[in-house]
């Protein structure tokens, strides 16, 4: 039978074609994944009382820059957000940004306002896998609150995030405020001596950095 040529070379020409669109659909695949890193908080994370710019979540947006670091930042932390509010909001946002690393920094309301420790784990635990399923990187923030609240209440809530950590397999900073609510330095907190101020900031983002950095995108 003879060999039409012309046939051939356009099924020739179609087959490549095609392994062109699909090699090109493959690269803007992975160049478009997402590199977001989504920041939910409360006010710890909102800039609560501060100088837009001045929060620990900004300046980790400025040290990226100046590391030449393209790794963008959603904050949608909330002042006052508990880890039931969190919960809440989460999926919407996943859906939305498509993070690739989730930080979750939420429980320091939940303490102050008394609430139930059992169902702060529940939400924490439920945040994780929510974030994990939806393929992103987790780190969780761990928080303490000050003894006043009861002895065994403050180590429960400070044992809370460690013993979630090992659980889900994620990645823990062990207290986000070292080095300033257990320094005896007024100056380092605003007037309600609750919320850290602008100077404390930087300290708050040396202790999240090391832990934060090996888990972004390449």
């Amino acid at each position: 039978m003879p060999i039409n040529f012309k046939f051939s070379y356009q099924v020739g020409n179609v087959l490549r074609a095609l392994a062109l669109v699909m090699l090109a659909s493959f690269t803007m695949s992975a160049y478009s994944a997402s590199k977001t890193i989504l920041v939910l908080g409360d006010s710890l994370s909102a800039e609560y009382g501060l100088a837009r710019g001045e929060g620990w979540v900004n300046l980790l947006q400025k040290k990226l820059e100046a590391e030449k670091i393209s790794v963008p930042i959603v904050n949608a932390s909330i002042s006052g957000e508990t880890t039931s509010g969190g919960a809440a909001r989460l999926q919407a946002l996943l859906d939305k940004h498509q993070p690739a690393v989730v930080v979750i920094e939420l429980g320091a309301n939940d303490a102050l306002r008394g609430l139930s420790l059992a169902a702060t784990q529940q939400n924490l635990r439920g945040m994780v896998a929510a974030a994990k399923k939806a393929k992103a990187k987790v780190l969780l923030i761990g928080m303490q609150i000050p003894p006043n609240y009861g002895t065994d209440y403050t180590r429960q809530f400070a044992d809370l995030f460690p013993k979630i950590a090992k659980e889900t397999k994620s990645v823990l900073v062990p207290f986000m405020l070292k080095g300033v609510a257990d320094q005896a330095d007024p100056s380092l907190f605003q007037a309600d001596r609750i919320h850290p101020a602008a100077v404390a900031h930087p300290i708050i983002l040396n202790n999240i950095w090391p832990q934060l950095k090996p888990l972004l995108p390449k």
